[in-house]
């Protein structure tokens, strides 16, 4: 990929194709990117069925995580989930937010929109709203949300650090998130993270955990948690298709991993400028 523009065209076509597809099949690969698995199933996804508003028509095992189950939302507060898909955790959010409360979820690709609306209609949520958009310029206007979540998405951005930036803009002061997203321990084989099916498959955009980590921090959040930390393993059918033989005994004998995370962080009520927060 030689810019982020075909980076993000990419993101957009594959996520359009998934939105098409059942669960089954976006499980047994690496975040849906295709790359099937015979030797598991649900290689990064975490069950949702036992979460109150789990709606399985909404459930595209996407995941990486449970951002919501980690979120700490209360009655009425303002949720906000970037890549929403087609609204599982917007659903989950409004059941611990509740009627009074607010979900807003932001999605780049126009066939999940679609999704989702869909869903919601059918569940008859009407404080559960859908906007298409670029998580890199979030379309909500600053100081709204009390919580993000996000589920396995910033590492498909190619500017993740203006990702945060904008989660700092749109957080309330003394607001928080919670996110689920993947990211590696050591080198990732070059094969790995120029193929450009792996980049849509989750894997090959993830960053080093204490880059990702250290993007949080230099955009002002404090309180810095990881929540819940796994190792995924992906299996060799699904590598082969990256590696040789000699590559993939290689990677296995070496030190890098791969992980899903769950970060949790907050935005100070005073932003270290006097009693109200500025952006």
């Amino acid at each position: 990929m030689e810019n982020e523009n075909e980076l993000k065209e990419l993101v957009k076509q594959k996520y359009a194709e998934i939105a098409l597809q059942d669960k089954e099949t976006n499980q047994s690969s690496c975040c849906g990117s295709g790359c099937c698995s015979t030797e598991v199933y649900n290689i990064m996804s975490d069950d949702y069925t036992s979460l109150e508003g789990y709606n399985p028509d909404a459930d595209l095992g996407l995941g990486c995580g449970l951002p919501t189950q980690f979120a700490h939302i209360k009655k009425g507060d303002t949720v906000i989930d970037l890549g929403s898909g087609a609204g599982n955790d917007c659903f989950i959010a409004r059941a611990e937010t509740g009627e009074d409360g607010k979900v807003i979820g932001i999605d780049f690709t126009p066939a999940m929109i679609e999704k989702a609306r869909d869903n919601a209609k059918k569940l008859g949520y009407y404080n559960v709203e859908f906007r298409q958009g670029d998580i890199e310029k979030i379309p909500v206007s600053s100081n709204r949300a009390d919580v993000i979540v996000s589920n396995c998405v910033l590492n498909l951005v190619p500017n993740k650090n203006e990702v945060f930036k904008e989660i700092f803009r749109v957080l309330k002061p003394g607001g928080h998130f919670s996110i689920s997203d993947v990211v590696l321990i050591g080198n990732l084989p070059d094969a790995l993270r120029k193929n450009a099916e792996m980049y849509a498959g989750c894997v090959a955009g993830a960053i080093e955990k204490e880059a990702y980590l250290g993007l949080i921090e230099i955009n002002g959040f404090t309180n810095i948690t990881v929540q819940k930390q796994k190792r995924i393993g992906l299996p060799d059918d699904i590598l082969k298709n990256y590696l040789n033989e000699e590559e993939l005994i290689d990677f296995r004998a070496g030190n890098t991993g791969i992980f899903s995370i769950t970060v949790y962080a907050e935005k100070s009520k005073t932003c270290g400028c006097g009693t109200d927060c500025c952006n």
